[in-house]
Parts: C-alpha cells; structure tokens; sequence
C-alpha cells in the first residue's frame, strides 16, 4: 500500500513540473532568457550565461601584484572590467568587451595607465571555479603588449566573490 501511494505521489508531482508551458516563440521573457541563450548554455563546456563571474592573479616575487578580472556574460556577450595593480607601479585600469564561444572568451580591454589610453585584445577560458589567459608578450616593432595567441592558455586567475 505504502509502495503504491509513494508511486502515486511521485507520478502526481512529475506532471505538475511539466505543466505552464509557454509554446510562444515571441515571449522570452516569462522564462528570464532567450532561445539563443538555451543554445549557448547548452553548448559542449559552456559555462552558465546571465551570471556574474570574478577572478583574481597574483604574481611577483612575492605575489604582491594583482590582476583581477569581473565579467559578466549575457548570451554570447561578455562585459566586464580589468585591473592591473602592480605594487609600487602605476596601475591599468580598463573595461572589458567581447564575445563567448563555447568556454572561450576573446574581448579587447580598453584601459588607462599614467594617462594615456590603450586597447589590447586578450583571450581567456572558463575552466570549472578558474578563470585562464593566454599571456602577452612584447612586439618590438608596436612597443607595445599584444596577446600571444600561439600560447597556451597559462596565466590562471581563481574565483572570488563580487563585491
């Protein structure tokens, strides 16, 4: 009797879950997303979109240089901000845009360092609670930094809370 009235409560409560449908293609805002975001979402180590995610580095001789990274991803679009605050130094402030591609993000990050403003493209990858950047390095002919894109993803950023 126990077995059948479990049963019975079990099957009740699976057909309450799969009614309130909307089949309105038009109306995504009673589900709180898009069709394209479902997409996305549902795509191969995709990381969860409409969220909030922040990272911190630490590098030095004695971590004493940080780099954080806040970012917050909608559908395909990322925004979000970038800071570079070596210790002693002049720090880069700036704001991020791109685009999510499955778990990676390529955006350009247009910040200020002593005044003068800058642009420079930058790769990362959603890695589970990690966050990870292809590195820079030095073009001699611009004197400026640019992304090594032949590199590995190998700067990795942890998570930490949003303020």
């Amino acid at each position: 009797m126990k077995i059948k009235l479990c049963l019975l409560l079990v099957g009740a409560l699976a057909a309450s879950c799969s009614g309130n449908r909307n089949n309105n293609a038009d109306d995504s805002s009673s589900a709180g997303g898009s069709h394209k975001d479902t997409v996305i979402a549902n795509e191969a180590d995709a990381p969860p979109v409409n969220m909030q995610y922040c990272f911190y580095h630490t590098d030095g001789t004695k971590a004493q240089d940080t780099t954080s990274v806040n970012i917050l991803i909608n559908g395909d679009k990322v925004t979000g901000k970038m800071n570079w605050q070596p210790k002693e130094k002049d720090k880069r402030s700036g704001t991020l845009t791109g685009k999510l591609n499955g778990n990676a993000i390529k955006a350009v990050w247009v910040s200020m360092q002593e005044g003068v403003k800058d642009s420079l493209d930058v790769e990362f990858q959603l890695r589970g609670n990690a966050l990870a950047q292809k590195p820079y390095l030095y073009n001699s002919k611009t004197g400026k930094q640019q992304t090594n894109s032949k590199a590995d993803y190998s700067v990795i950023y942890n998570m930490k809370n949003c303020n």
